[in-house]
């Protein structure tokens, strides 16, 4: 009825049916009751206090896209519509009228002098109480898991008006992103369109730098290469080149920006040290020294310097890893059952892992990792959190069996002896002879302070800025160095306050050779295994390299420079060839630091949404400069061996790794859905897929999470080591188990909603 009346503008004896019916059909949602009312000399439709009503209108219509490759015709009309066109560069405003205000006379005062800005606004809004647009154009996309979204970067508005005299176009660039709508919360870019009413063909606009960029996009594609062959690759090297030279003014120009700079620098320099430390202790073991601390220390100073000048994405960071540590033993173990000189053999298999990675590059598989998806990513960073927490546990173990739970402690001391020992404690020759019981529990309590408070410290201080204490720029420095204060502070109390008690340190050699590796001398049978061994390892080094690239380039994160996945591992690939030659470890793209990184450049906001608070990335400096300045201290650091890094206790390296697992959590959204299960209902924080999901589908698609979490622990931390060789494999059937077993399981509506596109 009321759709009926506003349209045919009925009045008189429906008046009194509109209040009958008015009367009794009040507004669900606001429980309000239709009536008439005047205003501005006529009557409208409106609620009992006042209110209007506004009935919108909308069409939803596809435009069909244009091949500029084939037609002439729309290529020189939009060569000339760039041409021709107003570009604004950083506009303060940040109201949609606003915006268009300053549009309309940029256009109208020196183009249009007879068209009068009240007329072109009224062809641009609906003039409501609501006055919005009225004809726009707007991007969208298909969501990962179905259905679609809109691109809320840009916005397009045109009109028609018969008093214009040819076509008008302008482009502004806001400032700051701004709200303009249901559709439009983060509006950057804002075209406007005017066109006369009579004009049907297109016509055309001009400005500077921003337009040449414009025009050279449009020429690339209108004259797009038909070799597919390392296009990915290609595309790569071109789009950061462009970008070379700002990655390394980013990290020293704006505002907090040199703060940001050092402190991420530092973080890096002790979260990279002091894992390559720990893992060449292991090396060290696995291999009976052939690859130790100091050539650990040399490989992450070569590898991560070269990867910070010449990647795609200089936010990622690389190292060796625990699977890369476990894989080099089974290389080593290999060799010792069939009496194969190591080093030839290691670089065998890494230079097989060479090509294949190089191959990949060349043939864009990364393009793959578009079926990779959140749940993806947060199976495997969840896995890295728990080998962490793993290698810990068995440092502290080990300890714990070695003076908690030795033969001195255990065994029991007769009152014989003991009396003996007491009345003979003035004769050195039989106390020589009985001894006293060496019993040092001391040590394994020692072990567990030092570890678990360097984590403490180190969680403490991060999550320092949400304290009320001190200002604000002390908070943000305190948390921005949590991890460089926790490990000096406790290593000086292992080393110095409780210097009386014994505390492991890492073993090193002090001396060092680099000889090649003769791949010549290796049989024909070797180089065949090895060529497996590569492949298989060129898979593990496949996964975690893009996966550590994607959670760089998530959303989220608000990069603006693009990301580099084909030319990240193309240029690991040659890297760990080089490193393989001299026996020096291999390294890839790492998590938790890679993500960690990004987190420190960044700056960070809170936000409230339905009581609970939850923080956000406002902007990333995208630089090289932390990357590169951290790994040459790194490189340094090989003057400090023995002292002073000779005091840092192997529990103050567990205890990093403890941090690190436990920092990764933060944003892990499994994570977050495992608490779930232990936690009360009406408890559940409002997160979209709370409010989106039926509880039951929830906790299945949790549970078929862990399920894959606990098969690749069950291969990556298997004791045989032959099994382990499998777990690259496991990593890859990720893919496929998401894609094609778990839609089987749970409603694609609700595939998007848990595991949509970052949200």
């Amino acid at each position: 009825i009321i759709a009926i009346m506003s349209v045919r503008r009925v009045r008189g004896s429906f008046r009194g049916s509109l209040r009958r019916y008015g009367s009794v059909e009040a507004n669900k949602k606001t429980h309000k009751h239709f009536q008439w009312i005047f205003r501005n000399g006529e009557w409208r439709i409106g609620y009992e206090d006042g209110d209007e009503v506004t009935l919108m209108y909308a069409k939803y219509e596809r435009l069909p896209m244009k091949d500029f490759g084939a037609e002439v015709r729309a290529s020189m009309d939009v060569d000339q519509f760039l041409n021709q066109a107003v570009l604004l560069l950083d506009v303060q405003e940040t109201s949609l009228e606003g915006v268009v205000d300053r549009m309309l006379q940029k256009v109208l005062d020196t183009k249009e002098p007879t068209l009068c800005m009240s007329e072109a606004k009224a062809g641009l809004f609906t003039h409501d109480s609501m006055h919005m647009l009225t004809r726009t154009i707007q991007g969208t996309y298909i969501s990962e898991g179905g259905g679609f979204d809109y691109d809320q970067s840009w916005i397009c508005a045109m009109c028609s008006l018969p008093s214009l005299q040819r076509r008008h176009v302008a482009i502004a660039r806001l400032k700051t992103p701004a709200n303009m709508g249901r559709t439009s919360h983060e509006v950057r870019f804002f075209i406007l369109v005017l066109t006369p009413s009579k004009e049907v063909r297109p016509k055309n606009l001009n400005s500077n730098h921003m337009l040449l960029v414009l025009c050279y996009k449009f020429r690339s594609l209108a004259s797009s290469r038909k070799c597919w062959f390392a296009k990915g690759l290609w595309d790569d090297m071109h789009r950061r080149a462009s970008h070379y030279l700002s990655d390394f003014t980013d990290g020293v120009r704006g505002h907090k920006t040199i703060h940001k700079t050092v402190s991420t620098t530092f973080f890096l320099y002790f979260a990279c040290l002091l894992p390559t430390i720990a893992f060449g202790a292991l090396n060290d073991n696995n291999t009976n020294g052939k690859i130790d601390v100091r050539k650990s220390i040399i490989g992450q100073t070569i590898g991560g310097l070269l990867f910070a000048l010449l990647g795609g994405q200089p936010l990622v960071i690389i190292m060796t890893t625990a699977p890369l540590a476990l894989y080099i033993k089974v290389i080593y173990s290999i060799c010792e059952d069939f009496n194969l000189n190591f080093y030839a053999m290691y670089a065998c298999v890494g230079l097989w892992n060479t090509l294949f990675l190089v191959i990949y590059a060349l043939c864009d598989a990364s393009r793959l990792m578009r079926f990779s998806t959140r749940s993806t990513e947060e199976i495997f960073s969840l896995f890295i959190s728990i080998a962490f927490c793993v290698d810990a546990g068995r440092d502290a173990h080990k300890n714990f069996q070695k003076y908690y739970h030795s033969s001195e402690c255990t065994e029991q001391v007769s009152v014989s002896q003991l009396s003996d020992w007491l009345g003979n404690s003035t004769n050195n020759s039989s106390q020589s002879q009985i001894g006293i019981p060496d019993c040092k529990r001391e040590n394994s309590l020692l072990f567990l302070l030092l570890m678990f408070g360097t984590v403490w410290l180190a969680v403490s201080l991060y999550n320092f800025n949400k304290t009320p204490y001190l200002q604000a720029s002390k908070r943000e420095m305190l948390a921005d160095y949590a991890l460089p204060v926790a490990v000096i502070t406790l290593s000086f109390i292992g080393s110095f306050v409780f210097q009386d008690i014994r505390t492991e340190h890492f073993h090193y050699n002090t001396d060092i050779s680099f000889t090649r590796g003769r791949v010549e001398e290796l049989p024909w049978t070797a180089a065949v295994a090895a060529m497996g061994l590569g492949f298989a390892l060129s898979l593990l080094f496949f996964m975690d390299q893009n996966i550590s690239a994607a959670m760089v380039n998530n959303p989220c994160n608000k990069l603006k420079k693009g990301p580099g996945y084909h030319l990240d591992l193309f240029v690991v690939g040659i890297l760990n060839g080089f490193l393989s030659l001299f026996g020096l470890p291999w390294m890839h793209g790492v998590l938790p630091h890679s993500p960690l990184h990004v987190r420190s450049l960044a700056d960070v906001e809170e936000r409230v949404e339905q009581g609970h608070i939850y923080e956000i990335i406002v902007k990333v400096r995208e630089t090289r400069v932390t990357g590169i300045v951290s790994h040459i201290l790194i490189g340094l650091s090989i003057l400090l061996l023995p002292y002073p890094l000779g005091y840092i206790p192997i529990a103050v390296l567990n205890g990093l790794f403890l941090y690190m697992a436990v920092t990764s959590l933060n944003g892990n959204q499994m994570f977050e859905r495992i608490t779930l299960l232990f936690m009360e209902q009406t408890a559940y924080p409002p997160n979209h897929y709370i409010r989106r999901c039926p509880q039951r589908k929830i906790h299945v698609f949790t549970l078929c999470q862990v399920i894959q979490l606990a098969a690749m622990c069950f291969f990556g931390f298997s004791p045989w080591s032959y099994v382990k060789m499998v777990f690259p494999v496991i990593i890859l059937l990720l893919l496929p188990i998401r894609r094609k077993v778990i839609p089987y399981l749970i409603q694609e509506k609700f595939l998007e909603a848990l595991d949509g596109e970052h949200q």
